[in-house]
């Protein structure tokens, strides 16, 4: 085994100053795989066996070389003590609130805590209670709780709990007057989804054996537990196993299951997965929930184009289609006998508006759009069948919350790319708004307010006009001298909302240009948005990124000596195709939690393709970073960041491509694997999230020559 030096001694302390870099040494096997006549080498293949010693040790050694250079930066410990006096400014977050029967059920983080803790109160304006302390609970751990759902009577309450950033964890009871932990205990729990209207018993998402979730759907499976009764007899409420007839394919799973207070006639349940906006569900008559087998009646299928975001009213469903509607429209119809080709349109398709979300109070149902970048609101009246526009209080991100439908009281909460969130109290009568009562915003430093935004639109490498959001402290010079963050995603419709975040706000607070690319494969522009970033078209998503940072430098916000690239989870395809396809155009790059290997991760086929079929497998190979790594090409620094208990992104995805950089790269800039053993894909946990966001960008400053972030003599 060759030796591990942690860096190499120079003179001087620029980025040159690291001119060599002796890695652990990665191996190359002799693996491939033949689709289509095509045989496609994978030398890496041996770092795909977690449980394997040698590849434990490689993980191990890769870790510890990275901690010894990551360790030896300035600004790095720096950048965690700002964040954390930064959160001790801010006020407490009360986040999660439910309502049930007079009392507000929540989750509180007060200012300097790492994880939230569980507590309820009387009605608004009574006293608190603490119920659940995540930071004692296990003596010696800190764990994060993941879900809870308290009771319809507001006597009991269920709590889902995971470590070390697991998202497969363990389900406890505890009743609210006593704070007594029941002995109806479920481990290898994804999730507990309602209780009965009795409150005896309730639903969950088990998850077999504590797999990952890139478990099977035989292994998923919604059970209903009754209080005090033996696990072992819980019903199978749904899944493939109990119902084969429901064809629950490999590729969705049995994700939801619920009584509702809307509709109390019926039972509900659904599957799908995060890959389609469509949904298929399921309901039957409430007196089959505890026959043991329940005729499932489908409530609307795929081909519907039906989101999963309904509002039932009594034998009512209103919901988000986009049947003929390109932007999405607001229908409904009838729980007798429903019909979605000819359901009765509530509001309709807006021209460069989408809708994105449903809810609910007492005499209005109110419909969230978004532009791509900013939020609307209006609001249907159920009695006189009229929708009008509600005027927020200034634009930018919002979403409301209804915590008790049976008013029509709500809690709006808004915000923007450089101002923080705002809680209002919203009135849906008078369509007032007042100061909320649970959260004030906090008051940032005074760097804060010299923050600016700018949306622009950037021609793409196809003509398409590419959204592009840059954030930067007001009077800097646009003469490529900046230091440049760009972020990017890409995947699934997701969106990037208008958010102050602390961290990236901090950094363009100190100066540093943070962008975000709106890039096809996101949902910024609706569903076409979307399916021109997946499969085959998947290509325009890195092209976009790459089209962003091209216009980011040609209008001088920086350079491509000072331009870093980032990508986070699915963003792993965009970032490690963009410095694979153009490694001069940044000077470094981030791949965090990041699938980089995606012809050999298995899942998502509907977003991403299969390799059964001969052009998706192309389109496959298109999106891999590990197989369009060239050896003697150079490569930007880069940073690969793997979670050791990530369920979604496996650790040897990033490690795949680091492997595969540092034997292939000949620029003589670092490319780091950092291992987090006490994280997953996410978490939570500030401290933990502090310290691995630090690493990341304290590596990418050191390599865009911030001077205070160099190595330390």
């Amino acid at each position: 085994m060759r030796k591990i030096i942690p860096f190499i001694i120079a003179i001087g302390f620029s980025h040159e100053a690291f001119a060599q870099y002796v890695y652990p040494p990665t191996k190359t096997v002799d693996s491939s795989d033949t689709y289509f006549g095509v045989t496609y080498k994978d030398p890496y293949r041996w770092l795909e066996y977690k449980q394997t010693p040698d590849v434990g040790t490689w993980f191990k050694q890769q870790a510890i070389y990275t901690d010894s250079i990551l360790n030896n930066l300035n600004g790095r410990d720096e950048l965690i003590a700002e964040w954390k006096r930064l959160d001790q400014l801010k006020p407490a977050k009360i986040s999660n609130l439910v309502y049930e029967n007079g009392r507000i059920f929540y989750r509180k983080t007060m200012p300097g805590e790492s994880v939230g803790k569980i507590y309820y109160r009387e009605g608004m304006m009574g006293s608190e209670h603490l119920l659940f302390d995540p930071t004692i609970y296990i003596p010696g751990k800190t764990i994060t709780v993941e879900r809870f759902i308290p009771s319809h009577d507001g006597k009991k309450i269920g709590i889902v709990y995971a470590r070390d950033g697991a998202e497969i964890g363990t389900l406890i009871i505890i009743t609210v007057d006593t704070k007594r932990l029941l002995k109806d205990s479920v481990s290898s729990a994804l999730n507990i989804l309602s209780w009965t209207f009795d409150d005896r018993a309730f639903l969950y998402f088990h998850a077999y054996n504590n797999r990952s979730l890139n478990a099977t759907n035989e292994d998923h499976k919604i059970r209903l537990h009754v209080i005090g009764t033996d696990l072992a007899t819980d019903a199978d409420f749904f899944s493939n196993a109990a119902y084969p007839g429901l064809k629950i394919t490999p590729e969705t799973d049995p994700t939801y299951a619920a009584v509702d207070e809307g509709s109390k006639g019926y039972i509900f349940s659904g599957h799908g997965n995060m890959l389609k906006s469509e949904t298929l569900q399921y309901y039957a008559p409430i007196e089959q929930l505890d026959s043991g087998k329940i005729s499932w009646k489908t409530l609307c299928t795929f081909a519907d184009s039906i989101q999963i975001n309904e509002v039932l009213i009594d034998d009512s469903v209103y919901a988000i289609s986009h049947y003929n509607a390109r932007n999405r429209k607001v229908v409904a119809t009838s729980l007798k006998d429903p019909d979605w080709q000819h359901a009765v349109t509530i509001a309709a398709e807006k021209p460069g508006m989408i809708v994105r979300e449903l809810f609910r109070t007492k005499d209005y149902l109110m419909i969230r759009y978004s532009d791509g970048t900013n939020n609307y609101l209006s609001k249907y009246n159920f009695k006189t069948k009229i929708t009008s526009e509600v005027k927020l209080p200034y634009s930018g991100y919002m979403w409301l919350r209804c915590i008790d439908p049976k008013t029509n009281k709500c809690i709006l909460y808004m915000n923007s790319w450089t101002k923080p969130e705002t809680e209002y109290d919203y009135d849906a009568v008078t369509d007032t708004f007042a100061p909320g009562i649970f959260n004030q915003p906090p008051v940032y430093p005074e760097a804060y307010n010299e923050l600016v935004s700018e949306d622009v639109q950037v021609r793409g490498h196809d003509g398409v006009m590419i959204p592009l959001t840059i954030i930067y402290k007001k009077g800097i010079k646009k003469d490529g001298s900046n230091i440049c963050l760009l972020n990017g995603y890409g995947a699934y419709g997701d969106i990037e909302v208008p958010r102050l975040e602390d961290i990236r706000n901090s950094l363009a607070a100190h100066g540093i240009v943070m962008a975000i690319a709106h890039v096809r494969g996101g949902g910024e522009k609706g569903d076409a948005w979307h399916k021109a970033g997946m499969k085959t078209t998947k290509p325009n998503t890195w092209k976009d990124f790459i089209s962003c940072a091209e216009y980011l430098i040609a209008n001088g916000y920086t350079s491509s000596q000072k331009i870093a690239g980032e990508g986070i989870s699915a963003g792993g395809v965009l970032i490690s195709r963009a410095i694979t396809e153009q490694p001069d155009l940044f000077a470094a790059a981030i791949c965090s939690v990041g699938a980089a290997d995606i012809m050999r991760l298995h899942r998502n086929v509907e977003e991403f393709g299969t390799l059964k079929d001969s052009v998706e497998c192309r389109g496959l190979y298109e999106m891999d970073g590990v197989q369009h790594v060239v050896n003697g090409t150079k490569y930007p620094a880069v940073i690969c960041v793997a979670g050791w208990n990530d369920p979604r992104v496996p650790v040897w995805q990033p490690g795949k491509f680091a492997g595969a950089l540092q034997n292939a790269s000949v620029s003589g800039k670092p490319v780091l694997m950092k291992v987090n053993y006490d994280n997953g894909h996410f978490t939570e946990d500030k401290n933990v999230t502090f310290a691995n966001f630090a690493n990341q960008y304290a590596f990418i400053l050191w390599q865009c020559g911030d001077p205070n972030f160099q190595p330390k003599k």
